[in-house]
């Protein structure tokens, strides 16, 4: 799915209008519905109060049209328009037209903020005063009434997008509703997946309202939202006549004293993903725990102990998987070069591995071109230096990505996963249960075990990430988020292969 920019929204707007036809105060209307639809769903209760603070530009007009389309579902509605001499737009004037009369639909202009109204303790706040129309911070009266409604124990709902935050751009330090939920009218908003704004957006939703496909289909966009619908087609089905060798060989080279379960973790995911033969390399500390703990694995030893020295033989691999619990010993680091420098194809490069790359930035000038590198966001700033905000952030991971023909994921709440083509994807699936040592892990091994099979890197990406998260939802829905563990995730692969089959 595509994600656009506030700017092509409001061109979508645009070409509904010229090309359904359809008047634009009608789409406001058709809008308004399916977001009075959803607000029924979450609080089916009429009796409970809505009021519904409003500006007079688009995102108030559709507050207008809520309004009078909650009064119809004998919701007690009551709307509070807030003005300070700005420009009120057309359709808004034609939604105050549309409301009930006799006063049906109670409705106050507020020219002044020194006295707010008192505002029922159970009632449910609707923010209709900027939606994605916004193109400046808010301040002066503007901010006075976000600080208002910030200060109110009510539950907050926002139209398409708290007021006071930007589509395209950082909000961090500016004056934002604080919502609970926000409806988002037809796609996410790439603000959603920024972790600065979490507080501000809450738990958002997003519908379809109609608008035109035509544009959907000839508008390009950096950003995509990973749906069921982008995974179902990248599922390469097993051939009945297909053997072990069909499926690739990987190598994973993992583990380091008093870490090897990093490496179980791994080699389990990478089988779970279907790769045909795994060989995993690890310190002789780790054979026993490798025979015993994935039988299914053959398993190579280094010559040291205790950690990663000793470049194994690569030439019969198909890809090669390489970080988790791997240490950042000198003898390990001159290894990993070695390593890297004879690989040739494709490699995921997890944990230390990345590490050791922050540590020595000239191997960038022979890793593989479309490796995979799979950094949270700690890993990501010694790689690539500190940024300011969440987009400049994703901006920097677009261009590093470009920069050195890899794809990089930068794993989250929505996992984001950067094409060399500077395309970005931000994961659907997942869940906080998964902030638990070793789901990294995990996700190394799937991803090893994808690209094995012969998946393209981005499709490797993109499969593999929600097939991790989907693993993290199926165990969460059974055993708890609390409850959760790494080892889960590969135990519940199996249940989300059936889910995108």
């Amino acid at each position: 799915m595509k994600i656009f920019t506030a700017a092509q929204i409001r061109a979508w707007d645009k070409y509904t209008i010229e090309n359904e036809p359809i008047a634009s105060v009608e789409l406001m209307n058709r809008a308004s519905r399916v977001f009075t639809e959803w607000f029924a769903g979450q609080y089916p209760d009429t009796t409970r109060p809505v009021v519904i603070i409003a500006g007079t530009g688009n995102n108030g007009g559709d507050g207008l049209a809520v309004a009078r389309y909650l009064h119809r579902m004998f919701y007690d509605a009551k709307v509070l328009v807030y003005t300070f001499g700005e420009k009120r737009s057309a359709d808004f004037d034609a939604q105050v037209s549309l409301l009930p009369p006799h006063g049906a639909v109670e409705m106050q202009w507020m020219e002044q903020t020194k006295e707010f109204p008192a505002v029922p303790a159970g009632a449910i706040l609707i923010d209709a005063l900027f939606g994605s129309g916004l193109s400046r911070p808010l301040s002066g009266h503007w901010a006075e009434v976000v600080h208002w409604i910030n200060s109110l124990p009510n539950e907050v709902a926002s139209i398409d997008l708290p007021s006071g935050l930007f589509c395209d751009q950082s909000t961090e330090n500016q004056v934002v509703v604080l919502a609970d939920k926000t409806f988002s009218f037809e796609t996410p908003k790439r603000a959603f997946f920024m972790p600065e704004n979490a507080g501000r957006v809450g738990v958002w939703y997003f519908e379809s309202i109609g608008l035109h496909r035509g544009f959907e289909q000839q508008e390009s966009s950096s950003f995509h939202y990973l749906t069921p619908e982008d995974i179902a087609p990248l599922r390469i089905p097993r051939k009945k006549y297909a053997h072990k060798g069909t499926y690739g060989h990987a190598l994973l080279v993992c583990g380091s004293y008093g870490k090897i379960g990093a490496a179980v973790l791994a080699a389990r995911a990478c089988l779970r993903a279907g790769v045909g033969l795994l060989t995993v390399h690890v310190p002789k500390c780790g054979y026993n725990i490798l025979q015993t703990a994935v039988p299914e694995a053959m398993t190579e030893t280094d010559d040291h102990e205790h950690f990663f020295t000793q470049v194994p033989d690569i030439q019969n691999y198909t890809t090669i998987g390489v970080g988790p619990g791997l240490g950042t010993a000198p003898e390990t680091a001159s290894a990993l070069e070695q390593l890297i420098r004879q690989a040739g194809t494709p490699m995921v490069l997890d944990a230390d591995a990345l590490n050791l790359l922050a540590q020595h930035p000239d191997w960038w000038a022979f890793l593989p071109k479309n490796s995979i590198l799979t950094p949270h966001p700690k890993e990501f700033e010694r790689l690539f230096g500190p940024t300011s905000n969440d987009f400049e952030r994703n901006d920097l991971q677009r261009a590093k990505a470009q920069e050195h023909q890899v794809f990089i994921v930068l794993k989250g709440a929505h996992t984001a996963i950067a094409a060399s083509d500077g395309t970005c994807w931000f994961n659907s699936t997942g869940n906080p249960g998964m902030a638990t040592g070793g789901t990294g892990d995990v996700l190394t091994g799937i991803l090893t075990g994808l690209l094995a099979q012969g998946y393209s890197s981005l499709h490797t990406c993109l499969l593999g990430v929600y097939l991790h998260g989907l693993a993290g939802d199926s165990a969460a829905h059974i055993l708890g988020q609390e409850a959760l563990t790494a080892g889960d995730l590969v135990d519940y692969l199996g249940s989300a292969w059936n889910k995108i089959s």
